[in-house]
């Protein structure tokens, strides 16, 4: 478990969801996980926060006119300076589909796609720094790119965030290398190749939540109306599950083994 003030420049700050139905994701969530779903915000277009013991810890908006929600969650990366950082981006191959936008007092946002299609957000902070806590039952505990293109991948987020990049396997049946943003002496994230099963166009990341018992998450998510894809499974790395929710959107689920 990990309380923080803020974020350390490169390191995911938050998460948000992007789904097609606004009312079930609001009661999923929160009954998975006892989050509280905070009232939607007309002044930012519906978007909404979840709270966690009396602190943000995920956020959530609906389609946006024609623009049909994904049914997805997205990481965001803190930065210092995202005009900077989207320009060193660009210059690398990614894609901006959202330009730097200030929210309110908040802080700014930019959303993008790298170089392998993974899309994921930055966050300059303002007033609002992003979560707090990582691994709490329903905080966040890991972040996971699956990527067609390791070597690419890898070069772009290190190069963009400064990352220390640690292999922890190198073979073709198995590559995996973590990273830690600059100054921090934890890992906060993977970056994995998943070339021998990731479709063409598949590449995300994910998202895990901690849970404190994921045997017991997994049957909360199948009978809140989500379905289990794989697990849970003891690993090296705590016992894990991929689930989904009843709109569709995937996630992870993490305990300590």
């Amino acid at each position: 478990m990990t309380n923080r003030l803020s974020a350390p420049v490169g390191a995911p700050c938050w998460a948000d969801l992007w789904t097609t139905d606004v009312e079930g994701s609001r009661r999923f969530y929160s009954d998975l996980f006892g989050w509280q779903a905070l009232e939607p915000s007309p002044e930012f277009g519906g978007y909404w926060m979840f709270d966690r013991d009396g602190a943000p810890t995920a956020g959530g908006m609906g389609s946006m006119g024609e623009m049909t929600a994904d049914n997805a969650w997205k990481p965001y990366f803190c930065t210092d300076d995202i005009d900077d950082t989207l320009k060193r981006a660009e210059a690398s191959g990614a894609t901006v589909r959202g330009g730097a936008m200030p929210v309110a007092d908040l802080g700014v946002q930019a959303v993008l796609s790298d170089p392998t299609g993974a899309v994921f957000g930055l966050w300059q902070p303002g007033t609002f720094g992003g979560f707090t806590v990582i691994g709490e039952h329903g905080a966040p505990s890991w972040f996971e790119l699956h990527t067609r293109d390791h070597p690419t991948a890898v070069a772009f987020y290190r190069d963009l965030f400064g990352y220390d990049i640690d292999p922890v396997s190198d073979t073709d049946d198995f590559r995996y290398f973590t990273f830690r943003a600059r100054g921090s002496d934890e890992d906060c994230g993977g970056i994995m190749d998943s070339s021998h099963w990731l479709q063409p166009g598949g590449e995300h990341w994910a998202i895990y939540w901690h849970v404190d018992d994921a045997a017991a998450a997994v049957e909360s998510v199948k009978s809140l109306g989500g379905s289990v894809k794989q697990g849970p499974d003891n690993t090296p790395y705590g016992v894990l599950a991929l689930v989904t929710d009843p709109a569709g959107a995937d996630f992870k689920l993490r305990a300590n083994g």
